[in-house]
């Protein structure tokens, strides 16, 4: 009985393989045992920092959120308190926004959570 190679089926296999490693350097993206690699590989990465960009973004805001607080005069986590006391349903992505590009307005949050802020248990 004859070989079977399964010519035109491994062929369209290691050139959909190529063409997902186009651009990557050297032999990466010319011999089909590294692409291949390379490709998982990236996948990986992707997959991984897909999520980490949620986590990085998060502490970005809240770092940018801080920094408005602290120079009015107001601890961050007090901020949030009153400010989920006061049912502001703004995230933290919003209020950053808010802080850097809408000053004024961001005072007025300030404000409010001043107003809205716990007695201190003496």
């Amino acid at each position: 009985m004859s070989r079977v190679k399964g010519g035109p089926v491994t062929n369209r296999r290691r050139k959909r393989m190529l063409k997902r490693a186009r651009g990557y350097f050297g032999a990466r993206s010319k011999l089909f045992k590294n692409a291949k690699q390379a490709v998982i590989k990236a996948g990986v990465y992707g997959f991984r920092d897909r999520r980490a960009k949620k986590r990085e973004f998060r502490a970005l805001w809240i770092t940018r959120i801080t920094a408005a607080c602290q120079s009015r005069g107001i601890r961050y986590s007090q901020f949030m308190c009153a400010m989920k006391d006061a049912c502001v349903g703004l995230n933290r992505k919003m209020l950053s926004e808010v802080a850097i590009y809408d000053e004024a307005g961001f005072d007025k949050l300030v404000e409010l959570a001043r107003a809205n802020a716990p007695a201190k248990a003496a």
